[in-house]
């Protein structure tokens, strides 16, 4: 029996469809994981299987989070690498990350996601590139299967150690055969290709400092047989751009061009030094970039130029990165930042409200080359948060209550609904204990950094 699922007399239906429509007084329905139909309350059925009434909310599509590293949530703030910058900082955490296991990659993914889905995302990428003790990716998949949330797992891989030239320590690295092997079994038990599919497996070797630029070749080869995305870390600081130029010869741009990582099917994390010539690359190939600006803050690695990016043409979405360099993963918060990032660098007009949501949802999106997810019209997966006006951090912000969600602080989102199904109700997960999650992750946590 198919089910159906009504959200009416909301304050306002922010749809970022086509026509950019901002729908007053107005309602959603829902037949199963499909939205059917969009509009004044008035023109939409009045019943259905479940009814959730929408007023003083403010909804819109789900937020879509490009590029983390969730089992990082476990090394938030640890104190040796508070105040580093990225080579050090990541040089620093490399042999605490050695000691994960398979249950803290299943638990922190749960408490990452948790904290999404709560912030208002209902959709997310996550870059998983280290494996030590009989972790695999299954373990990301299966804890987003358990909680509720729409997935693109990566497949990350580090094979350069620290006595060939790399960055990460000999004895985290992994044989190209091997990663090779393992990143096609993860594609055929897992990548679903139909639309509105709920798990997507990307292949996504962890940067150019991290791997050879045989397994960049071969990876690339790989993704593109099996039709899946392809992800990596690129230009994220100036150490990132020396390190390219002394050991291949050419800005991360030029080398990605080189290996022919440009396409619809490539995004990039971070792109803070992104030089010109790669925003034109970026633009003419349909390459994205994942901005994380927190993360970017956070380790001074600079202001990324989203702005000349978005003028020129590039596929840009958000990313809340792994939360050992946010030290957060609130969705809005982030786009918020990025918003008041891009004015920072380039002025009060760099970015307007309206535009931070936009590469919040229909941008990342894109870069995730999906065309479901990120707006609210008929066809369109049902992928839907709503948040209640009547919070403190919004009064005397009704003036724009979609603007409000990014200049006002944002409280937990009131319901996000993935694949028609509600995961927030009334501000509470519903799918996992969050208690007993957050309890179990904070014992973990200590296990993992006090070894």
């Amino acid at each position: 029996m198919m089910s159906t699922l009504l959200l009416k007399n909301a304050e306002l239906v922010a749809t970022f469809d086509n026509e950019q429509r901002e729908i007053s007084q107005g309602s959603i329905f829902i037949r199963d994981n499909v939205i059917e139909q969009v509009g004044k309350t008035n023109d939409l059925p009045q019943e259905a299987d479940q009814v959730i009434d929408m007023t003083d909310h403010v909804v819109l599509p789900g937020l879509i989070n490009t590029h983390h590293h969730m089992y990082q949530s476990l090394t938030r703030a640890v104190p040796l690498a508070q105040d580093a910058e990225l080579f050090t900082w990541l040089q620093t955490l490399y042999p605490i990350w050695g000691g994960l296991t398979p249950e803290m990659i299943n638990v922190s993914t749960q408490t990452a996601m948790a904290e999404l889905l709560l912030s208002g995302c209902t959709t997310s990428s996550d870059h998983l590139y280290i494996y030590p003790n009989g972790c695999t990716l299954d373990d990301s998949i299966e804890a987003a299967e358990t909680i509720g949330m729409r997935f693109h797992a990566c497949r990350g891989s580090m094979s350069v150690g620290e006595s060939d030239g790399g960055l990460p320590p000999d004895h985290l690295v992994e044989n190209e055969a091997a990663i090779l092997k393992d990143t096609q079994r993860v594609i055929e038990s897992y990548h679903d290709a139909n639309r509105h599919a709920m798990t997507r497996v990307g292949v996504a070797p962890c940067s150019p400092f991290s791997v050879s630029r045989e397994l960049m070749r071969d990876a690339a080869l790989l993704a593109r047989e099996y039709k899946v995305g392809l992800h990596t870390h690129l230009a994220e600081n100036a150490n990132d751009i020396a390190y390219s130029k002394e050991k291949f010869g050419m800005t991360p741009a030029e080398y990605v061009d080189d290996l022919g990582w440009v396409g619809e099917d490539v995004w990039h994390a971070h792109c803070v030094q992104l030089d010109d010539h790669g925003i034109e690359l970026f633009s003419r190939t349909g390459t994205g970039v994942a901005h994380c600006p927190c993360s970017n803050m956070r380790l001074a690695s600079g202001i990324a130029p989203i702005r000349k990016m978005l003028d020129a043409g590039v596929k840009v979405g958000l990313g809340v990165d792994g939360s050992a360099s946010n030290d957060s993963g609130h969705m809005m918060s982030e786009a918020r930042q990025a918003m008041l990032l891009q004015r920072v660098g380039f002025g009060p007009a760099a970015m307007t409200a309206r535009e931070a949501l936009t590469v919040a949802t229909r941008g990342s999106a894109s870069v995730l080359n999906r065309d479901d997810i990120g707006y609210l019209a008929p066809g369109m997966s049902a992928d839907i948060i709503a948040y209640d006006l009547n919070a403190i951090g919004f009064a005397g912000g009704l003036h724009d209550p979609l603007a409000a969600l990014i200049f006002c602080a944002t409280p937990t989102v009131n319901y996000s609904i993935v694949n028609g199904k509600v995961v927030v109700d009334e501000g509470r997960l519903t799918t996992v204990d969050l208690g007993l999650l957050v309890s179990r992750h904070n014992e973990l946590a200590k296990i993992l950094v006090n070894g």
